[in-house]
């Protein structure tokens, strides 16, 4: 089946599938009715015309059909089973505007030989239906029916029902009735089984990170009461493992941050200017090194609480700041938007990234544009740009473009990673792509402040 077909939705493939299957069902329903219907009809309409017939030919054998010259009837049923029967030893006319019926003349010939009457040739025309005004009262159609038994052709009126466009009509209202019997309360069950897993969805995409979540409540069939449950344990065991993590590193910054800094007083000490400055440099190394580690590592925790950040006068700020240390950066247009973030965890995230535009980039450019249903933060620069290689690599944990492990050139190759964990855990997305013009757009996307 077709993509397009066929739906993406619990609901949808539920109610399509049940609908599918009841009009099969149905359909089979109609061909085994309208299949005993015409049984029927030929029964009630051959078996009619076989009775005559039978009777006429045992008549005709013992010559009650044959009167004398100037001979009468005057038995009233005589004349009228006279009428209604036709003797001759021609072909009986066509009547005009008739239609050949071969499945009745086949029952026909049918039952007269099981009942020992060998006909030569059997046939049946229906008759015209009469305009509506000189119709019965009953439904049904005039046929006759002829039989060419020992040389002679008996030809009989009979009646047969016409029923068609009735059962037609019945059927599809017995269909809209188990359409509505049947699809409407597995619409509410799909519906009831669907909401909470929904919810469980949105809640699994969000970040793990977001320690502060709500639990999903256990709503829905059995089966996903036990899902949701399970999930919040899940998820209750990955905050805790967090807030383990977060306490070990921060003992360990403290524990370590304590001998850096008394080997920082030790070494002020040396004599030689030259050995005194290399060790300096390095200690302040392993400090900035170990500061974007435990950044890294607290990029989704933190006391910091949410609240509606103006992202207009964030940027402006960042510009103006960085402007006053001589860097190039610049602001290329920005919208009066608001998003709910943790304001200094958002400024470290947007100052990797201008740091890095600034570095590589030769300058940064900062704008901030609406997107449906966020907000896009983009730093964008006039460098080289980077291969897709290039861009899957350097967003993860001390991946560097420059390949030296010198800060002075490089970093320690952790400031894409802090920038996208921090606007993971703000609900968004940081994205690296290359412009056709050249250069990298750094683009931080976040939910809009509602």
């Amino acid at each position: 089946m077709k993509r397009g077909l066929w739906p993406r939705s619990l609901i949808g493939q539920l109610v399509f599938a049940v609908a599918a299957m009841l009009f099969v069902a149905q359909a089979i329903n109609f061909v085994l009715l309208a299949r005993g219907q015409k049984q029927q009809t030929l029964a009630h309409g051959g078996g009619m015309a076989v009775a005559r017939i039978i009777d006429a030919v045992d008549r005709d054998r013992r010559g009650d059909f044959r009167l004398r010259p100037g001979e009468r009837r005057e038995d009233p049923r005589e004349r009228e089973r006279a009428q209604k029967l036709a003797i001759s030893d021609q072909p009986i006319p066509v009547p005009t505007g008739a239609v050949r019926m071969p499945d009745l003349a086949d029952y026909v010939a049918d039952l007269l030989n099981e009942a020992d009457v060998h006909a030569e040739a059997v046939n049946a025309w229906a008759l015209p239906p009469r305009p509506r005004a000189q119709r019965p009262a009953f439904p049904g159609r005039t046929v006759i029916v002829s039989a060419k038994v020992d040389g002679r052709y008996f030809a009989v009126r009979s009646r047969i029902q016409v029923g068609g466009s009735r059962l037609q009509g019945f059927l599809v209202w017995q269909t809209l009735s188990l359409y509505l019997l049947l699809l409407i309360p597995i619409m509410f069950i799909a519906w009831r089984a669907a909401a909470p897993l929904r919810d469980l969805t949105r809640a699994a995409r969000a970040s793990p990170a977001l320690r502060d979540a709500v639990p999903i409540e256990e709503e829905g069939p059995s089966d996903v009461r036990d899902l949701i449950r399970a999930f919040n344990t899940y998820r209750s065991r990955i905050a805790t493992m967090l807030s383990d993590k977060d306490r070990m590193l921060g003992a360990v910054g403290h524990d370590l941050r304590t001998p850096l800094a008394s080997l920082r007083v030790r070494v002020e000490q040396v004599d030689d200017d030259a050995l005194r400055d290399k060790m300096i440099a390095s200690i302040e190394e392993m400090a900035a090194m170990l500061t974007d580690i435990l950044a890294l590592a607290r990029s989704g925790a933190g006391t910091e609480t949410r609240e509606p950040v103006p992202l207009r006068g964030l940027v402006e700020e960042l510009t103006a700041d960085y402007r006053e240390r001589g860097q190039d950066v610049s602001v290329a247009g920005a919208i009066d938007a608001a998003v709910m973030a943790r304001p200094l965890l958002l400024r470290r995230a947007l100052r990797n990234l201008i740091d890095n535009a600034a570095a590589y980039g030769l300058r940064a450019r900062l704008s901030v544009e609406r997107g449906q249903g966020e907000v896009r933060i983009t730093v964008s620069d006039d460098g080289p740009g980077l291969t897709d290689e290039q861009i899957k690599t350097l967003i993860e944990p001390f991946a560097r473009g420059e390949q030296s492990r010198n800060r002075a050139t490089g970093g320690s190759g952790l400031g894409l990673s802090i920038a996208r964990d921090i606007a993971e855990g703000e609900g968004g997305t940081l994205t690296l792509t290359n412009r056709a013009g050249g250069g990298l757009d750094a683009v931080i996307a976040l939910p809009t402040a509602t």
